[in-house]
């Protein structure tokens, strides 16, 4: 009898200390990570009669893995990790609006119809928000391909998802957003980058009478400006030591340098953000446009995946960086409750193999006095 109860104490021991480590590891350690997390202070948000601050959370770079180079359970882990930072952020933080700064998915460039509609029941199931929370979505270079890539096609089908031309200014409590589809920015007259071309100089017109009244513009395009390098980026969210000095090539990892000088003298915004690159970094062009690098928002991309959150006024912004969990700290939970689990599990093997020796040498004792 005390050999079954000690068994059945163990196992289920076993059982509820499994069930913990999962879900903390798997669900509570989004919540003490984020709760980290504040909204930067800003200045007088009501320099500009009427305005009032913009909470802007802003990611980039999801990669949803596909139908042909997505492993099922790479797909079910990373999805899983991004709901559930996003929702646990969404639930927390309640931005008024968020970013996502292209490469929603990672196999649009190619995707066929029925792959592509499940990518994005997928995107929607993961990113679902409330009615007070406005989902921007930004083209990048996976979801309709690198310039030699796109066509109209892909760039329709993805316009036609998130509702909204990639080219276009979001305006939210006075602030301007200028959201640019930075693939067509090649320079070389294809009919997108001409379309492209011709709706900036017309927003670009737009736009002087309201920076005239101090509205803040922020740009949001997928690729970085111009840039030679990572080489002067830190920070724990920077590029590896080992990647920092590597060349970029432009319209490849970077916009050209002409396209960066254009859109600079077009809009001259206040604050660029951007993505592509996967890493963290800040840049200041010309001495005064400070551009600020989006770290992946997958795990399967980094270990240590952050959010940027921006208090944004008409005249003012500013920005704190939002770290989530690293998958080494996961992974080191697991391998540790595993390892004390087997322990337990080896302690109570021996405790009963003891016992058992015991009782078989009192059975033999009482055996030979009779």
């Amino acid at each position: 009898m005390l050999r079954l109860s000690a068994t059945w104490l163990v196992a289920v021991v076993l059982i509820v200390a499994v069930g913990g480590v999962f879900f903390f590891c798997e669900y509570l350690i989004y919540f003490p990570t984020i709760l980290k997390c504040a909204w930067p202070k800003i200045g007088n948000v009501r320099a500009v009669e009427g305005s009032e601050e913009v909470r802007a959370m802003v990611l980039s770079d999801t990669h949803l893995l596909g139908a042909v180079g997505g492993h099922w359970f790479d797909k079910l882990r990373r999805e899983w990790q991004m709901e559930r930072a996003f929702q646990t952020a969404l639930w927390l933080l309640r931005p008024h609006i968020v970013f996502i700064l292209g490469d929603i998915f990672d196999e649009g460039k190619w995707s066929s119809q029925k792959h592509w509609e499940d990518d994005v029941r997928r995107f929607h199931r993961m990113f679902r928000h409330s009615t007070d929370t406005e989902l921007v979505v930004l083209v990048g270079n996976h979801d309709i391909g690198f310039h030699y890539e796109m066509d109209w096609f892909k760039l329709q089908r993805f316009e036609k998802v998130f509702n909204a031309s990639t080219t276009r200014i979001v305006t939210k409590k006075g602030v301007n957003f200028l959201l640019l589809n930075s693939v067509a920015l090649h320079g070389d007259g294809c009919p997108i980058c001409q379309s492209v071309e011709k709706e900036l100089i017309r927003l670009s017109r737009e736009l002087n009478c309201s920076l005239q009244v101090g509205q803040a513009l922020s740009r949001k395009p997928h690729y970085p400006l111009y840039r030679v390098s990572d080489a002067g980026c830190t920070g724990q969210d920077a590029a590896p030591p080992e990647e920092r000095h590597l060349l970029f090539r432009e319209k490849y990892d970077v916009l050209s340098k002409e396209a960066s000088q254009r859109l600079l003298q077009l809009f001259k915004p206040r604050l660029i953000l951007s993505g592509h690159t996967h890493s963290g970094c800040e840049v200041l062009h010309e001495n005064k446009y400070p551009e600020v690098s989006v770290p992946s928002f997958s795990w399967r991309n980094r270990n240590n995946p952050s959010i940027i959150l921006a208090s944004v006024s008409p005249v003012t912004y500013s920005l704190s960086k939002c770290f989530l969990p690293e998958e080494s700290t996961v992974i080191s939970v697991y391998c540790s409750a595993g390892a004390c689990l087997l322990l337990l599990f080896l302690a109570h093997c021996l405790w009963m193999k003891g016992l058992l020796q015991c009782l078989s040498l009192c059975l033999l004792g009482k055996h030979k006095s009779l």
